[in-house]
């Protein structure tokens, strides 16, 4: 039980930092500050109609899935807005990125 609960959290933990990276990145280079937001939703609504489009019944799919499915979606969506914060904080406080 305790290696589950282990598991879990660097799930969570890792898609936190893999959307935060990604996020930084694209909002140094691009300027922008909520992309990475926009960007991560378009690609879980991608996915989402992806697995989905073919399904007889799409709620009993989405029932499915389980706790810690969404608690990797909702760490990554967390790291993407940490990400804008971050740069928006640095933006204010007078750092110029590229």
């Amino acid at each position: 039980m305790v290696t589950n609960v282990f598991q879990v959290l660097v799930i969570a933990l890792l898609a936190f930092v893999l959307m935060f990276g990604v996020g930084f990145i694209l909002n140094m280079l691009l300027k922008t500050t909520w992309f990475p937001i926009y960007g991560y939703m378009a690609l879980m609504i991608g996915l989402f109609l992806y697995f989905e489009w073919g399904a007889d019944d799409m709620l009993a799919n989405l029932s499915e899935y389980g706790f810690i499915d969404w608690l990797a979606v909702a760490g990554g969506l967390a790291g993407a807005y940490v990400s804008g914060v971050t740069i928006r904080t640095l933006r204010v406080r007078g750092f110029k990125m590229f």
